[in-house]
């Protein structure tokens, strides 16, 4: 199974978090290959596998800035994504409020709208909960590609 995480990161936890579940690709039978979202376009999800997007928030619910070009990019140049199944890890901090995972919320939100289909839960990563953020999104990952391994 081939697996590409996408990252949207402001301080470096989603591409650390990101490392943790590429590590993991043996456990799951997968390559797992990690693209930061620096200049990416709707076009990222043309390429085969699935995908999980990695994003924290910033700001008042925002995407991270290396993530918005690619958020924009899903509606300026949106097309049916109906092939694409994804896994959403998103990082935040719950005492921030109703912006609590806002980035992670945003892309779900869109790449639905364009008819992606998101495999399981959320991956809720809260640093107000959890001091092992990489530990969190491992033991999620096994869950999930048992759940994506159902659909194939």
């Amino acid at each position: 199974m081939q697996i590409t995480i996408l990252v949207g990161t402001v301080n470096g936890n989603a591409s650390s978090v990101a490392q943790a579940l590429q590590f993991c690709a043996d456990d799951i039978d997968a390559t797992i290959d990690i693209l930061p979202m620096d200049g990416l376009t709707i076009s990222a999800f043309d390429a085969p596998g699935v995908f999980i997007v990695c994003t924290s928030t910033t700001g008042v619910g925002d995407v991270p800035p290396n993530a918005a070009g690619l958020l924009n990019s899903l509606d300026i140049e949106a097309k049916f994504l109906g092939h694409v199944r994804y896994g959403l890890v998103a990082l935040g901090d719950s005492s921030y409020g109703d912006s609590y995972l806002g980035g992670g919320k945003k892309f779900d939100a869109k790449l639905q709208d364009l008819g992606a289909r998101r495999v399981g839960d959320i991956c809720e990563i809260d640093a107000m909960e959890t001091m092992q953020p990489e530990e969190d999104a491992v033991e999620w990952l096994k869950t999930w590609a048992v759940q994506l391994a159902t659909l194939t």
